[in-house]
């Protein structure tokens, strides 16, 4: 693929959520040009004849600037709602009672339906009950078979089918509804990059979503529940990338305790060697106003700072009166963060684990002759993918560059931090895979006649996970002369 459309050198990635406001093929070309590298679909709003039309006009975009493109696919997870009220919104005062029951009811000031005997089950006294992104909390105080009388901790306006979160307990839910099936099947059918599962709450939960999507998407778990951050590790051992989700986070957990979460969270990816995403309200304000609020950009450049693969716009971009505004301001926090001496020491700090493997050995080795020799760049042959997620995590100085015979594999990193994808046809020999190195190094723009590259490849080529390969290439200008 001759690469028209030049990599950025920003590298954290932007994860664009597509809505009423942004899912025009005007608008998807725009935040793409703007600074958009992975797509997402909320497969808890709009109907899938439009989501396919959605992947359709993102596809094509990989035609005309011959650059991957990304897409997630987010499902929306087994959320509990509260049923309706008889005459509209109710008001809840301090420490008045209101009780959730089982059964059918018309919602009055004193009693609504909570359609979720799961939640019954899993009840006891003093447990917390957030209502409508915790602007109402409730406190159980007694519980029975079909009834929790509950005093109200929080009060104010409460109406019709607002969530409600169950923070204290591990509740025995499927991490996938009935509509998260048919959503997960439409959306693998589409051929989508990534899939997103919600309201994760034990590594089960990941494994068998992963036993369904049999390799055709990555999956990403969404960190938002207590009970996910008590089994980070192994839920982060499980997945292909974890999400920083904090709107529910901040609803089940204390806000104060969401920026340690969020940091342990980032660590834990780190540390794996796994793609980490932080998401929601990063400009929120957005929405409405044509520029973020000081304390959003500092949300931003810390999140950059953290050594995240990928910030989120929601709202922003999804419903918000500037989209390509949110994405261009975002691109642009992140480069000055990128660009700062600061960052350049951070960067890379994290304890990463190692296997004693040919992989692990030549990544490592990557980065450290990558610097001592100044090169321009690292240049990864992949077949799987793999070789080139482990030279992201060195976080390396030299943009990493990585050569992909398969398209979905180039669509799939583009989550990754640092990486440029390229789908181009694989290697046979090693004179071929040095030239190739070289001629597409110069087509990218990010390295230039008279510098040097690192290539790292495994022989046999082609075969997955062999890397054991690693070459110092001299780039001269002519190189683009070859085929």
């Amino acid at each position: 693929m001759d690469t028209k459309f030049k990599p950025r050198r920003r590298r954290i990635r932007i994860v664009t959520t597509l809505g009423p406001a942004s899912s025009s093929p005007d608008m998807i070309e725009s935040l793409f040009v703007t600074g958009a590298d992975v797509f997402r679909l909320n497969m808890r709003h709009g109907d899938l004849e439009k989501k396919a039309q959605m992947v359709a006009n993102i596809r094509a975009l990989e035609e005309k600037y011959g650059r991957p493109t990304t897409i997630l696919a987010d499902l929306q997870g087994p959320k509990l709602r509260i049923g309706t009220f008889e005459d509209g919104p109710v008001r809840l005062g301090f420490h008045q009672t209101f009780t959730l029951r089982l059964d059918e009811v018309t919602g009055t000031e004193d009693a609504v339906t909570l359609p979720h005997p799961q939640t019954f089950a899993a009840a006891n006294p003093r447990m917390r009950l957030p209502l409508d992104d915790a602007r109402i909390q409730l406190e159980v105080e007694e519980v029975a078979e079909r009834a929790l009388a509950c005093k109200v901790i929080l009060g104010g306006k409460l109406s019709d089918r607002k969530g409600v979160n169950v923070p204290d307990v591990v509740l025995p839910l499927a991490a996938m509804t009935e509509k998260d099936r048919k959503d997960l099947e439409f959306a693998l059918d589409q051929g989508v990059d990534w899939i997103a599962l919600s309201f994760v709450q034990r590594p089960k939960d990941v494994a068998d979503v992963k036993t369904i999507v049999n390799g055709r998407a990555g999956v990403l778990a969404k960190i938002e529940k207590p009970a996910a951050m008590e089994a980070l590790d192994e839920i982060v051992e499980q997945s292909d990338a974890v999400m920083v989700a904090r709107g529910d986070l901040g609803v089940e957990l204390p806000l104060q305790e969401v920026p340690p979460a969020q940091k342990r969270i980032i660590s834990a990816a780190r540390t794996a060697g796994k793609m980490v995403v932080v998401a929601t309200q990063m400009l929120e304000s957005m929405v409405d106003a044509p520029a973020p609020t000081r304390a959003e950009v500092g949300d931003v450049a810390n999140a950059v700072f953290e050594g995240a693969d990928a910030v989120m716009l929601s709202a922003e971009s999804a419903v918000g009166n500037h989209p390509v505004a949110a994405v261009r301001i975002m691109s642009d926090i992140a480069e000055r963060i990128e660009q700062d001496d600061i960052y350049a020491s951070m960067r890379g700090f994290e304890e990463r684990t190692y296997q004693a493997t040919g992989i692990d050995a030549i990544s490592l080795a990557a980065r450290q002759v990558s610097q001592t020799v100044s090169a321009a760049g690292i240049v990864c042959f992949t077949f799987s993918g793999s070789t080139a997620l482990r030279a992201a995590r060195e976080r390396p100085l030299a943009p990493i560059i990585a050569l992909t015979p398969r398209p979905e594999i180039a669509r799939r990193i583009g989550l990754t931090w640092g990486l440029h994808a390229i789908t181009t046809k694989d290697v046979s020999n090693f004179e071929e895979m040095v030239g190739k190195a070289k001629r597409m190094a110069l087509r990218t723009g990010l390295v230039k006649g008279g510098e040097r590259i690192v290539v790292t490849a495994g022989v046999p080529f082609g075969s997955p996970g062999s890397t054991n390969v690693l070459h110092i290439a001299y780039v001269q200008g002519d190189e683009l002369d070859g085929h």
